[in-house]
């Protein structure tokens, strides 16, 4: 299978398990990356592609649990899939709970690393496309005129135009005007667009 624009980063300080690891990933066409601590990692250079981050639990100072942690500050926000020799259940708990996708105790079965990979990229892929659309959004939001601002939100509600227009003290005809430069602005091809659009930027109405 081809899965250009992807990367699968490796953390664990056993050599033997890195180069397995990195192994498997390629064999299924993935690029891997791999390195011996969490400090390595976070000095190197992060390309802009989706990826997913396979991590030890138990490393050499740092854990992978407290890296963890410090990822979701440093706002990087990889999937993590963990492994361990000396998982158990409280350990595998708060991983997931802090957001990790898997926890697999060594030794573990390929399939099931390649299955928590497979899923990991989807996660991320996703998360990159829902970035991209998101700022698309915003500059088209920043296109909007004050008053087109105002409006886009009331459309958005349900509002008819005669509604705007008693709300904000305009014309019906000014209404349509606006809301039609909303729609077009926005790129919005009906309203069920437009509420989408209004969610994801979180300018829902206050009131009806």
């Amino acid at each position: 299978m081809s899965t250009d624009q992807s990367l699968v980063f490796i953390i664990d300080d056993d050599p033997s398990m890195r180069a397995s690891i990195e192994s498997l990933v390629r064999s299924v066409g993935h690029t891997a990356q791999s390195f011996a601590s969490t400090r390595e990692f976070m000095l190197s250079e992060l390309p802009e592609v989706s990826g997913c981050l396979v991590l030890d639990v138990r490393l050499p100072g740092q854990s992978g649990l407290e890296f963890q942690q410090e990822l979701a500050r440093s706002d990087v926000h990889f999937p993590v899939i963990f492994i361990t020799g000396h998982g158990d259940v409280p350990m595998s708990v708060s991983a997931m709970k802090a957001g990790a996708i898997e926890f697999l105790t060594k030794p573990f079965r390929d399939q099931d690393l390649l299955d928590a990979i497979h899923r990991g990229l989807e996660i991320d892929r996703d998360r990159k496309a829902e970035a991209v659309m998101l700022a698309e959004l915003r500059q088209r939001y920043k296109s909007l005129t004050p008053r087109e601002r105002e409006v886009m939100p009331l459309v958005a509600s349900g509002w008819l135009n005669k509604q705007i227009a008693a709300e904000l003290d305009l014309s019906d005809i000014t209404v349509k005007v606006h809301r039609a430069q909303v729609m077009r602005k926005m790129e919005a091809k009906s309203l069920p667009d437009l509420v989408r659009f209004s969610d994801k930027l979180a300018l829902a109405t206050q009131k009806r």
